[in-house]
């Protein structure tokens, strides 16, 4: 799926970078999985489903992991058996190719969770 860019490393944004526009994001976001959508040219959001809360919160942790490994956090919200994420720089106020890369990385994540079930 998206193993090429998961492998990539998470940059930080430097005072030089603007967000990403939809001509430099749409071959980006064709790798990854189809959960994810950009809205309003500002933001990733992906939804993954779960058959339960606990292996939902087993993948948020794992995530928030991810999260604090690389210093890029997602906004996450966990429910019954659904985890949403929300990525994007807030340095740059938008979509940066790190956000891709971690939002690649949370496929990678899934990808093991789906092929246990």
């Amino acid at each position: 799926m998206s193993s090429t860019l998961a492998d990539e490393p998470v940059e930080s944004s430097t005072d030089d970078d603007d967000p990403l526009t939809p001509d430099q994001y749409e071959s980006l976001l064709e790798t990854l999985g189809d959960a994810w959508q950009v809205v309003e040219e500002h933001h990733l959001e992906a939804t993954y489903e779960f058959p339960d809360f606990e292996t939902a919160l087993e993948f948020t942790n794992e995530v928030g992991e991810l999260a604090e490994a690389e210093w890029h956090h997602p906004d996450i919200h966990l429910s019954w058996g659904e985890v949403g994420v929300e990525m994007w720089t807030h340095d740059i106020g938008g979509l940066h190719r790190s956000d891709f890369v971690m939002a690649a990385r949370m496929d990678r994540i899934y990808d093991d969770y789906d092929e246990e079930s």
